[in-house]
């Protein structure tokens, strides 16, 4: 089986490591330092206070490769649409793609009775692109919920959780989702198969779109954020404005506001992704996270107020950094 990594970054490293640590042959894509530092030196994990390892394959020129069966695609959503034509030339008729990205796929109103007639999203697909080379019929869904970070090239740090959510978009338990499941368990992972992947999307996304924000225009960790009164607040009407967009679509939450926000203070004092790119000077995920709200709840009609003020001054935050640097 081919199974390719494309970003073997935080969390497409940590993956791609447990994946060959289990015996599998992983192939990993990635450019600069990085790519070459896993390349001189392997890749290293730190996990359990425990650093390990791994020879591994990892390239910068995806055309050297063949076919995938399994495409991974872990980089930042704001990036899929420049690698299209890379990730193209890994996909025949059976290959199966796996986002691993933050907040609503590509894919999401594939096989939904009630998708729009212009099913693809502009905020996370312009122009519907990936919908179009990618194929929505090669999609599984994933809900990703380790946290890790890339300490420097070539070092990779799991900081918490090992779980994982898959699931078909018709929200059948097929053969090809059960297999993934199986692969992603035997390399020490939780992963289940959900026959409503939606919810999940929307429970992990609740999370990021709070959080990650604020964690930007505060510069707080997710433990503080909990901890004060005022962001936890802020937080909690976010979330709230978010609920009301997702089950207009039909989408069922299992936990409340409180439990979601209480599950993000257990992480403690972790930087979100979104706040290590900007420490980093690094594009943000906003439209991922904060524009796909908006743009849903204006095909449901659903007002997006405090989404759209922490949008705003995001967009100001970073052009104000960016004028600084």
């Amino acid at each position: 089986m081919r199974i390719c990594i494309y970003g073997a970054g935080a969390i497409g490293g940590y993956l791609g490591f447990l994946l060959q640590a289990a015996g599998n042959a992983v192939t990993l894509i990635d450019q600069g330092a990085h790519q070459a530092a896993i390349a001189r030196n392997g890749l290293t994990l730190h996990m359990n206070n425990e650093p390990r390892t791994l020879a591994m394959t990892c390239t910068d020129d995806p055309s050297t490769l063949p076919v995938q069966d399994l495409l991974f695609i872990a980089v930042k959503t704001y990036a899929i649409a420049d690698i299209l034509p890379q990730l193209a030339g890994l996909l025949g008729p059976d290959s199966v793609v796996v986002n691993l990205n933050n907040g609503i796929p590509w894919w999401y109103f594939h096989a939904d009775p009630a998708a729009p007639p212009a099913p693809h999203l502009n905020c996370v697909d312009p122009g519907g692109r990936q919908w179009a080379v990618l194929d929505p019929a090669r999609a599984i869904g994933c809900v990703v919920y380790p946290a890790c970070k890339l300490v420097e090239p070539g070092i990779i740090e799991h900081v918490s959780g090992n779980r994982f959510a898959l699931g078909e978009p018709s929200g059948e338990k097929t053969e090809r989702v059960n297999a993934l499941a199986a692969l992603l368990r035997n390399c020490g992972l939780k992963a289940a198969v959900k026959t409503r992947i939606r919810d999940e999307v929307w429970i992990k996304l609740w999370g990021n779109m709070a959080f990650n924000p604020i964690s930007v225009l505060t510069g707080a960790t997710l433990a503080q954020i909990c901890a004060n009164t005022a962001t936890r607040q802020l937080a909690r009407e976010l979330m709230l404005e978010a609920r009301n967009v997702a089950e207009a679509l039909g989408v069922k939450f299992s936990i409340s506001e409180e439990q979601r926000i209480d599950g993000a203070a257990s992480v403690g004092e972790h930087k979100t992704s979104m706040l290590q790119d900007y420490e980093a000077g690094l594009p943000l995920e906003t439209d991922a996270l904060l524009g796909v709200v908006q743009e849903l709840g204006g095909i449901t009609g659903i007002a997006t107020p405090v989404v759209d003020h922490i949008a705003a001054l995001l967009a100001l935050k970073c052009d104000v950094g960016a004028g600084a640097s």
